[in-house]
Parts: C-alpha cells; structure tokens; sequence
C-alpha cells in the first residue's frame, strides 16, 4: 500500500524535502526519511537523550525550508510539575542535503549532565519503491576520515557532527555527546548530511525568488495567513532543469511529484502571474524544450504536444493490483497544451516582455498543430484521450486516477473520454491564440477565432444534460459518445473560458454554491448525491484547494460573488484547521458532520499549486485584470466584497510594484500603475 502521509510534517528546498513525525524524528518506516531528487538519502535520524525519546510537545513550521520540533525531559532538572530541560530540534533543508541545530535549555537550578545519541541510516530508496510501499536494502556506510559516508551509483551521502564520537557499523551510524547544561543557559550541537548527485535531473535555481513577496491586510486574518504560508511553501518548492538553472518552475508537490508536471507547474505559474511574470516565463521555456516533435505511443508523445511528467529514469508503481510504468520524459497529458497557450497568453497581457514571447511563438504555433491534428483522432470536434501503451495514466485530465471518470450512477466510463474542462481549456487557448497571431503578425488567427466558437456550440449540444437537479454540464463523453452525466467539479473550470452564455453561466454558479458540492470545506470534486462519491476518494468526492480556486476564479471573472463566498469561506476553514498550509486535497464530508476537514492520508503537503490557490483567490477578490499590451487595465472588484475588505501591496504589472484597496462596501483603489496603463471600472 502507499504510505500515509496526513500525520507527517514536510520541510522542503527543493530538490530536497524531509518527512518525519511531529515529534522531528525520521523513523525507517513509510516515507519518512531525507530525500533529495527522488531518491530517499537518509531513511532514519532517530534521536534520544539518555536512551530515551524526548516527550514531544509542539512542533512549527519557521520559515522556507525550516522547522522547528520541541521536545522535553522529565526524567531531568528539578521534582517539579512544571518541566524545566526541553530540547529543540532545529531543522533547515538545503538544495543539497539538510542541518538540524539541537539545543537544550536548562532552567532547573542545577547543572544536568545528559547523553545524546542520533541513530542513523540511508537506503538510497528510489521514491517510487517508496510510494509502492516497498523496501529497500539498507546501503553499506563508510568513513571518509571521520566523516560517514554513503555511496552507490554516482550519489554519495555525506554526515559531518562537529564534536561529535562516530560509530559506524555495516550500514548504520551512531552520532553521540556527552553534554553538560549549566543552570539557567543553554547548550548546542549541529549535525549534517549532504548529498553529491551529479547525475540530478532538476536542480535548485541560480538566482533568487523571482516573484514579489506581497503584503496583504485584510479583514479577514484567515486570508493573511494563508497567503503567508503559502508564500513560504511556493519559494520552497522552486525548481530548474540541470542544463538551465535560470529557468525556474515549481515542483508540484512533496513527497511524490516533486518534479516538472506540465499542467500543475502550468496552472501554478498562472496563479502567480499577479506576482509577476518571470516565473510564467521560465516555465514556458522549460516545458517548450521538451514539446513533443514524434509520435511515440508508448510515452505519449505526439508532435507539438506539452510534456505532462519528468524524471530521471523510469517511473514504476505497483498499487492496488494496477501498474503504472512511465518513461522518463511522459506525455500522457490531454490538457497541458491548451494550458500552456493560455499560459504565454496570459502572462503577455501582465506584461511578459514581446522579445520573450516572440521567441515562444513558434512553440506556440506547433502547441495548435497539435490541437489541429492529434488531439481528436477521431475527428468528432472534441479533445479525448485513450491510453494505448497499457501501461500509462488511463484518464489524462487533472482527475487521472483510475476511477476518476463515472456516470451519475457510480459505473465506470469507458476510454477514449472527452473531459468537459478540456474542451473548455481548448475554446479559451484557441482564443488566446488569435489574439497572440494577431498582435505578432502570424496568419491563422481567424481559423483559431473560428474554432472557438464552432467548439462552444458543439459542447452545447452534446455536454449539456437534464435531469431531476435541472440542466448542467456533463462531465465528459465516454467511447459511445454518451455524456457521463455525474455533477461535478469538472463545470466550474468552464467559467471564464468563454465556453458558456451568461445564462449557463449563472447555472454553473449556482450549481457550484449548492449543498451537493459546497457543503463540505470547499469544492467536493463530485456532488454527495451521485453514485460514485465518497469523501475519502481521490478525484469522486474529495476536495482539492486548486480546483476551489479555479472555480473562484472564473466565478470571480462572471460576477457570481455570492458562489465566491461560499467557496472561499469553506477553504479558510479548512486552512486554518491544518495551520494554512493545504495539502494536495482534503476529505469532502460535510460541514453539518465534521467540524473540521478529514485529512486525506496519502495527501502531498505542499503542493505547488494548492499553495498558489491563496494568491488565486486574492487576485479574483480584487478584480485587476491588466491588458499590457492593449494599454489599460480593469479593477472590477466583487460586488459587496464577499471576502471582506483588505489592501494588497507588491502585486506587479509591467515589471511595476502596484497596490490594490478593497473596501468593505466594494469599493476599490489601485496605486502604483505604471503610466502607460488606463485605468477602467
């Protein structure tokens, strides 16, 4: 079975991330451990004090990259009720290993005299092994003068204990002091493990964080926090392909994706835009290297198409009797394509330079080779996939869990599957697309205009569906072309896509907003009354912070602010119940039930873009949108300011700092606008 991962606490500076309990121990159990590059470099780091573990009483996310975990003693310092010898575990990653300062305070009124040992050891675990639940041989130690070292295959593991006895045996080592703590101060020693690997697919980025750090004061406190954290966890999560370090993109997530995925660094980035574009434009560059140019059914790769997952060999998982083996370099991907169009789209209108878009634009043009020719191969005017190496993701869409994919009555849909969010993703690229042939002098912008309409009233007439709960949109077609008629998430990443009239719009949102899929903490990601839900699900019933977000931002984009409310709020109580870092997803049971979220156990903590969601959400409450190249910008905040009233200093227009002022009656201020831009209501 895959480990569970609810009850772990990640520290993260990509390519490096740790995973231990809350206690700060890293136990050779699950997936705990050191890893560094999807590779496991430290399976345990047990500490104890005379033997014995410390109670431990509070642990707290510090910063990037840092934690602290504190524990106390009883068994030391005065016969009291009140502790007086507590040990802090200071824990800081690096790209290229992690440190932990150990201090203990002593407030007893004697001096006390302690032993601390650090058990360690290393399998060098590949993180597939280790998702599948499988084992790993422990790897043999050895000592490079008085520094322990672990090697096998180019990757060596270095610990260095600065006064520090070393005892090293087969394949573990001991790190051990002998400490004396003075009444009334406080004594420290450090520990390190480093990693060489110079065979490292992604790297940590040559410069420093590309985005703004924004300051936000808001009504809402919950709102602050989130974005805080959030903050924290997305410039942890930074990464560069090994060849183009000034290229950055985000990992998509700890301990499993921490990688290039196309469409999570894709949606990620776009979520990022209003702290500018850099970002936006490494991860273009980064994915536009890797654009497909063959057709390779075994990885998915097809000519002009976005890359959906990179690693450095071969990605294989055993779990639940099904296999999943994909090639280094995986395309199985049905919406990054059109994603990435939107992506150079969208960043141009923020200001993305024309020298940087102009060099994308032929990526772009074989990106619509691709929607022209390869992504409906059945030639019926919808975009589906089929996975036919039989080894691959079988659905392809953000939902790509086996299961995913189901009627209102629970059964299973039958590739090839037309996703409903897919076609609306390929109606807005193609839109984005004319506008950039237009402005850039390329042809075929008419063609691409065209299809987006012709798109929009081909998905009118084959998604839409009625029933007992009125009409809505289907969420795919199934091989029969059937519409799979489960009412779902998938419908509100059709808002702002120019998919849907006002008045299907207006539906959406109030589908959106209605118990079946709002009452839990956020948006259930299929509705509580169709067959195939269970709040525990990956994709029929849980929650997942970015799709709330998508849906609030299109809601945002429509003017449904009441739909807005309901969302939000949801999603702010489930942030401030897990200490507003959201996991990758959470448990759809309903508020009425629960009083705070179910943990998804095999949930990543962080994700890149359940972390970007907070500036997603900021960004929809205060209605800038910016058209750079056509010189103006809107502010169209929500009426009523359902989010309340905040101010938002260091979003970035045009390379320009500017702040936006939402007040409690809706009313809305924007300083800072570069001089060029024309403000509009």
């Amino acid at each position: 079975m895959q480990p569970l991962l609810h009850d772990l606490v990640s520290v993260v500076h990509a390519p490096a991330s740790a995973l231990g309990g809350a206690d700060g121990q890293l136990r050779p159990t699950g997936a705990q451990g050191l890893f560094h590059a999807d590779y496991r470099v430290i399976s345990e780091a047990v500490l104890r004090v005379d033997g014995r573990e410390p109670v431990a009483v509070a642990h707290s996310l510090t910063g990037p990259g840092a934690a602290v975990f504190v524990g106390l003693l009883p068994w030391l310092g005065d016969l009291s009720p009140d502790p007086t010898v507590r040990v802090e575990r200071r824990r800081r990653l690096t790209a290229d290993g992690m440190t932990e300062h150990v201090t203990f305070a002593n407030t007893s009124h004697e001096p006390v005299t302690l032993g601390l040992t650090i058990d360690l050891a290393c399998d060098l675990a590949a993180i597939e092994t280790v998702k599948s639940g499988g084992l790993t041989a422990p790897v043999a130690v050895h000592l490079d003068g008085d520094h322990p070292v672990w090697r096998q295959g180019g990757l060596a593991v270095g610990v260095a204990a600065p006064d520090a006895r070393v005892d090293a045996a087969d394949t573990t080592v001991q790190l051990s002091w002998a400490i004396t703590v003075e009444s009334g101060s406080t004594t420290e020693v450090s520990w390190a493990a480093t990693v060489s690997d110079p065979r490292a697919v992604l790297i940590e980025p040559a410069g420093p964080v590309e985005w703004e750090r924004p300051e936000l004061v808001a009504d809402d406190r919950r709102l602050t926090r989130l974005l805080e954290q959030s903050l924290d966890d997305l410039e942890s999560l930074r990464l560069a392909e090994a060849g183009t370090p000034e290229d950055v993109f985000l990992g998509a997530g700890v301990p499993w994706y921490l990688t290039l995925f196309g469409r999570d660094s894709l949606w990620a980035a776009r979520m990022l835009l209003p702290l500018g574009t850099e970002l936006a434009a490494g991860t273009l560059r980064t994915l536009a290297r890797r654009q497909g140019r063959a057709l390779d059914p075994r990885s998915g790769e097809a000519p002009g198409k976005i890359l959906h997952e990179l690693r450095r060999h071969e990605f294989h998982v055993a779990l639940d009797g099904e296999e999943l083996s994909l090639p280094p370099a995986y395309y199985g991907t049905v919406d990054a394509t059109t994603l990435w169009i939107s992506l150079l789209h969208d960043a141009w209108r923020w200001g993305l330079a024309e020298d940087v878009v102009e060099e994308l634009l032929p990526t772009l043009e074989a990106a619509l080779t691709w929607l022209d020719e390869y992504a409906d191969p059945d030639r019926d005017g919808f975009l589906e996939y089929l996975d036919t190496s039989g080894l691959g993701l079988a659905n392809q869409g953000w939902k790509d869990s086996g299961d995913a994919v189901r009627f209102a009555d629970g059964r299973l849909a039958e590739a090839p599957i037309a996703l409903a969010e897919v076609q609306a993703y390929a109606c807005q690229a193609a839109t984005n697309a004319a506008a950039l042939l237009d402005a850039f002098g390329r042809p075929a912008a008419d063609k691409w205009r065209t299809y987006a309409v012709e798109l929009s009233k081909r998905f009118r007439s084959a998604f839409w569906v009625d029933g007992p709960r009125g009409a809505y949109p289907a969420m795919a077609l199934d091989r029969a072309k059937r519409p799979v008629d489960a009412l779902t998430s998938n419908i509100g990443h059709l808002l702002g896509t120019g998919m849907l009239t006002a008045e299907e719009s207006a539906r959406v949102a109030e589908l959106l907003a209605s118990p079946e899929l709002a009452g839990g903490y956020g948006l259930r990601t299929m509705s509580d009354r169709d067959g195939g839900y269970n709040p525990l699900s990956y994709h029929c019933g849980s929650i997942w912070a970015h799709d709330t977000a998508i849906a609030v931002t299109g809601l945002a984009a429509e003017g449904h602010a009441d739909a807005v409310a309901v969302l939000t709020e949801g999603l702010l109580i489930a942030a401030e119940a897990v200490g507003y870092r959201l996991p990758e997803l959470h448990g759809g049971d309903a508020r009425t039930d629960l009083r705070r979220p179910t943990p998804y156990p095999a949930a990543c903590q962080p994700q890149a873009w359940s972390a970007a969601s907070a500036v997603a959400i900021v960004h929809a409450a205060s209605g800038l949108r910016p058209d750079v190249p056509g010189g103006q910008i809107t502010l169209r905040p929500l009426a009523g300011a359902p989010l309340g009233g905040f101010t938002v200093r260091g979003l970035r227009v045009a390379g320009r700092r500017v702040s936006v002022t939402v007040g409690r009656d809706g009313s809305a201020s924007l300083t800072g606008t570069p001089s060029a831009l024309t403000i509009l209501p």
